[in-house]
Order: structure tokens, then C-alpha cells, then sequence
């Protein structure tokens, strides 16, 4: 056991300088790997072979979800700012059950009773103070399945080949496809193409600044979708 933990500690590192590039400086480093790491010896200790996922996989999602734990727990996002992230959340759900298309700003803010100048300004402010994806949306609901065994590749030839969870999968491919082209394509190319919030950036000619406010707004617009469907998680 021992051995497998050393040797899959570089993991840890891995996974934890993607996390860290959200988080405010007096995020302690050290504490990250320490929280990394207990997801790591956790995923040793429960990992299954036998159900056809690759370790690598299965580790990453638990050693992210350790760190998401362990995130928070500290509770370093100011309350009000998590307050109106589960608000917006809510009302993306709540705009979006009642249309074919995806809810647009300007229908979210008057769904939370706000101007469009507010609404925007609180997406700043959650994307600017929160860690939260697509694996904290599925972590408290499966903990035994990664984003990578869930959420539809664009690029795999044959997805079912990696699901395990038809009913599962086939909400979330939905919920992704009715996302806007821009949060799409942050989505693809941060969790396929596991590029970096700057690298995106790059290639789609944005500030850092926009694409992080394109991922935080995608993942509102998802877990609010998810929350209405929990049931289908267990």
C-alpha cells in the first residue's frame, strides 16, 4: 500500500496545481497536498479493479474531492458570496425547466427580482472566490464515480463504452448540450482537454478574467439542473 502511495503521489501535485489556480494566496500549499493525499490513500484503500476503471481515474476523482472537502470546510468563501451562487443556481434551474433553450442572463436576473448590472456583478464576485465544478456538482452524489465516467466525451468515439449509468448519463448529456456554445466549449476544453483557464484564454482570445466567469457560469447553469434530478443519483 505504502509503495502505491509513493508512486502515485506526483497525482496529488498534478491534480493539486489545477485546483490551485482558483484559489486566494492564503490557501496553504502544503495544505492542499495534505488534503490531497488522504484522497489518495483513500483511493487505494476502496479501488476496485474489477469494475473496469482505470486507477488513475478513479484516484484523480478521489483525491479532488478531498481537496474539495477539505475547501469547504475552511469556509473561505465569504457567506454571501456562496449565498448568491446557490440563488443563481437555483434560478438557472428554475428559468431553464420551463424552455427548450438556455436561460439568458438578462431571464436569470429578473428570475432572482435583480438588475442585469447586479447579476453580473455577483458572477464576478463567485467566479472570482469559487473553486466549485463539475466534480463538486457529482462528488456528494457519487462518490465512486469520476467526471470522466459520467459526462459525455465530444471527442470518443463510442461514450457508453465509458458509462456506467445510461439514466445518469444520458440527463448530464442533455444538460451539457443545452449549455451556450462559449460555456460549452470552456467545459470541453478544461475537462477533456484539461488545459488551463490561460491556455483557453489563448485560444479563444479573452481575458482569464471572461473564461473563468464562462466556467463558473456553466456550472450554475449544470448543477442547478442537477439538483432537480438528485434522486437519479442514488
Amino acid at each position: 500500500m505504502n509503495e502505491m502511495i509513493a508512486q502515485y503521489l506526483p497525482l496529488v501535485h498534478q491534480v493539486i496545481n489545477r485546483v490551485a489556480k482558483g484559489l486566494p494566496a492564503h490557501v496553504s500549499r502544503e495544505d492542499l497536498i495534505s488534503m490531497g493525499t488522504i484522497g489518495l490513500i483513500g483511493a487505494v484503500e476502496r479501488f476496485e479493479p474489477e469494475k473496469g476503471i482505470k486507477f488513475e481515474t478513479f484516484a484523480t476523482w478521489r483525491i479532488r474531492g478531498a481537496v474539495l472537502d477539505g475547501l469547504r470546510e475552511m469556509d473561505w468563501m465569504p457567506r454571501q458570496v456562496r449565498q448568491w451562487a446557490k440563488e443563481i443556481e437555483r434560478a438557472f434551474a428554475a428559468v431553464e425547466a420551463q424552455k427548450v433553450n438556455s436561460a439568458t442572463d438578462e431571464e436569470v436576473a429578473s428570475c432572482l427580482g435583480i438588475s442585469i448590472e447586479e447579476f453580473h456583478k455577483r458572477m464576478s464576485q463567485i467566479s472570482a472566490g469559487t473553486v466549485f465544478s463539475l466534480e463538486d456538482a457529482l462528488h456528494a452524489a457519487d462518490e465512486e464515480q469520476g467526471i470522466h465516467d459520467i459526462i459525455p466525451d465530444p471527442k470518443a468515439e463510442d461514450p457508453s463504452s465509458h458509462v456506467t449509468r445510461q439514466e445518469l448519463k444520458s440527463i448530464l448529456e442533455q444538460a451539457v448540450s443545452r449549455l451556450p456554445e462559449k460555456e460549452k466549449l470552456v467545459v470541453a476544453l478544461y475537462y477533456y482537454e484539461e488545459l488551463t483557464i490561460k491556455e483557453i484564454a489563448e485560444i479563444m482570445e479573452v481575458s482569464s478574467a471572461r473564461v473563468s466567469q464562462l466556467h463558473t457560469k456553466a456550472i450554475c447553469r449544470l448543477r442547478g439542473g442537477l439538483s432537480r434530478r438528485r434522486q437519479d443519483f442514488k
